[in-house]
């Protein structure tokens, strides 16, 4: 499958303001492609994943991380982008995380630090 690839902001999640979640979005709404896969910090994958959902762009994005930074030799970070490589090809518009072989919708979606996963929030 052909791949663009659009280097946006390389910085932690959690130095991540409105303003730069803005800068996301509006790389997505100019991007000619209809399916989009965003690699993100996951301290605040979900907030940024709000502000996507919120703008009902008829696109589907996917959005993915690692629990475990690439660098390490048991990161989940491949395991995660192959996830969200085939999800964003299988789901309908709108805007998920996929972690962990699963995939939520931006609105019902969670990080459980605990855990160190994410999970389903009731809608």
């Amino acid at each position: 499958m052909p791949i663009e690839l659009e280097l946006n902001q390389l910085i932690d999640s959690l130095d991540m303001h409105e303003s730069n979640r803005i800068r996301v979005l509006e790389s997505c709404r100019r991007a000619p492609e209809s399916q989009i896969v965003i690699t993100h910090g996951t301290d605040t994958m979900a907030e940024t994943a709000a502000v996507l959902g919120g703008a009902a762009l008829d696109k589907t994005i996917v959005m993915t991380g690692a629990m475990v930074p690439y660098i390490f030799s048991n990161s989940d970070a491949v395991f995660n982008l192959g996830g969200a490589l085939a999800s964003v090809q299988l789901l309908p518009r709108g805007v998920y995380i996929a972690m962990n072989g699963r995939v939520f919708p931006w609105d019902r979606v969670r990080k459980n630090r605990q855990l160190g996963v994410f999970e389903q929030t009731e809608a």
